[in-house]
């Protein structure tokens, strides 16, 4: 070997040692990567069972959040998420959970291009006033901040309609009274719009204070008190709240043929809805009825809540249809009927709420789906031909034998079942009859002031109270009912009712105060 090759052969040796050293520092250097990779892949597996255990606990806590928000939300307004009392009691009938928020289908107002719903313009005008533009000393208009002549003259109209401040009118009435030998009575003159005599050492309420303060009492339903303040306010007369009660009784009293007369009206319609709702007399619970039909309302107030009410109220003769609510007291009369279907969709709902089974069965949604169509076929009647109407009729009361018929395991659907069976022919008589309403809608509206009185004053402190409220609420609603002017209708009531009366000179204590 030259020294050429042995130069060679040691360069390579020199690099073969190098390699071989740095080999050994690889894989020393690989050793202690593979222990770290080992401590990352099990630090690595220890974090994702810990974000595993926290998600499951952030998903505990949200649930909890959404708990504590909902129990603030109905203890600020009294009650719990379960629909109960902070307290535990059951939350008070007057209380409605409330409603999920929805979308409205149509924004509020007329449509576009629909022309506007304006008052009506006044028939006859009562008064002219001019209204001049300033002079300047020329006597020309000008204008009114710089006194500058005005050019391009125009004339305008400007309508206003203002009432007329209330104030006391007394009258003295010069009558002439003496003693009929005939009539064994005395006997007094009295003038159209004059109340009945009576011996007072203060003057009488007039016409326009009655009828007014029936208005406000009945109508308006204000309690006594305000209505005294009213009269003190705007015509500055003196009247105390128990003169004003004392004078709604004299009026009911004077009214009694009217409200005879309305009874009859109500016992000769084809078709009443009737209702019932609590109302306390005297510190005791009782009950106000309500029968009305479209042009009819009757009120009367019992401390009874049975069939003996209605019969009295329509009579025994009562010939047209009565439709109402599932309420057995209605049962005993002897006419045609018909039961409320909203009613009858509500018992589902809430049964559905309460009953998860009754929920998931088939009865709920058969049922449901079969009353819709009904009503819905009722308001299409017009829409229909007799034939296609008719048939349509029997196919519905096919689907509701079926559905009564049919045998259910599940207890209130043998309930609700039974229950529709009991009422078969009062579930569809409103299909036959075209002006008959399938729900009783109409007297639970009919209800609904009386409602809002009676949570205004708390009921009637008295018998004679009750029996005036619901002599004059059955007539003024009936007068709202058929269009008229409720202030000119009890007017006219009542100077009809003084002219057919006795005009003798009445007991001293009959007189308001």
């Amino acid at each position: 070997m030259d020294g050429r090759e042995l130069r060679i052969f040691e360069k390579w040796k020199a690099e073969v040692q190098f390699l071989r050293g740095e080999n050994q520092f690889l894989r020393g250097e690989r050793d202690v990567f593979r222990v770290e990779l080992y401590h990352a892949d099990q630090r690595v597996a220890d974090l994702e069972a810990a974000n595993t255990a926290l998600a499951a606990e952030n998903q505990t806590l949200a649930r909890r959040v959404e708990e504590l928000t909902a129990q603030l939300r109905d203890a600020a307004r009294g009650t719990d998420a379960s629909g109960e009392n902070a307290d535990g009691d059951d939350a008070p009938p007057f209380v409605k959970p409330n409603l999920p928020q929805r979308r409205r289908r149509k924004t509020p107002g007329r449509k576009p291009g629909h022309p506007a719903a304006l008052r009506p313009m006044p028939q006859k005008i009562d008064l002219h006033q001019d209204v001049p533009l300033p002079k300047d000393p020329a006597g020309r208009a000008s204008c009114p901040h710089c006194n500058a002549c005005l050019l391009e003259l125009e004339n305008h109209e400007r309508i206003v309609e203002d009432i007329i401040p209330a104030k006391v009118v007394v009258t003295c009435y010069h009558t002439t009274s003496g003693w009929c030998p005939c009539c064994r009575k005395q006997v007094e003159s009295r003038a159209r719009e004059q109340p009945p005599a009576a011996d007072l050492p203060h003057g009488q309420l007039g016409l326009n204070v009655l009828s007014t303060g029936v208005l406000l009492r009945i109508m308006y339903r204000l309690p006594f008190r305000q209505v005294s303040r009213i009269f003190a306010d705007l015509p500055g007369l003196s009247v105390s709240p128990g003169a004003i009660t004392r004078q709604v009784q004299r009026i009911a009293g004077w009214l009694e043929a009217e409200f005879e007369d309305l009874k009859l009206q109500v016992r000769a319609a084809p078709q009443v809805y009737a209702d019932e709702s609590g109302w306390r007399t005297d510190g005791k619970n009782g009950f106000i009825w309500a029968v009305t039909t479209p042009t009819q309302t009757l009120y009367h107030i019992d401390d009874s809540r049975g069939g003996k009410v209605i019969r009295e109220l329509l009579g025994d003769c009562f010939g047209g249809t009565l439709v109402s609510d599932f309420y057995s007291a209605y049962a005993t009369m002897d006419c045609k009927k018909q039961k409320c279907l909203t009613h009858l969709l509500r018992e589902f709902k809430e049964s559905a709420e309460k009953f998860p089974a009754f929920a998931n069965g088939t009865f709920y949604p058969r049922a449901k789906r079969l009353v819709k169509q009904m009503l819905l076929l009722k308001s299409r009647w017009d829409q229909m031909s007799d034939e296609r109407y008719t048939s349509a009729v029997c196919r519905l009361e096919s689907r509701l034998d079926g559905l009564v018929d049919a045998d259910y395991t599940e207890s209130n659907e043998k309930r609700i079942a039974k229950r529709m069976g009991k009422h078969r022919k009062e579930l569809t008589a409103f299909l036959w009859e075209k002006e008959l309403d399938g729900t009783n809608n109409a007297a639970e509206r009919a209800l609904r002031p009386a409602v809002v009185a009676r949570k205004i004053s708390g009921g009637s402190r008295s018998e004679k109270g009750a029996a005036a409220f619901a002599k004059l609420a059955s007539l003024l609603r009936t007068a709202g009912q058929q269009g008229k002017n409720l202030l000119g209708t009890i007017k006219g009531m009542l100077t009809a009712a003084w002219a057919v009366g006795n005009p003798a000179v009445v007991p001293r204590e009959s007189g308001g105060r």
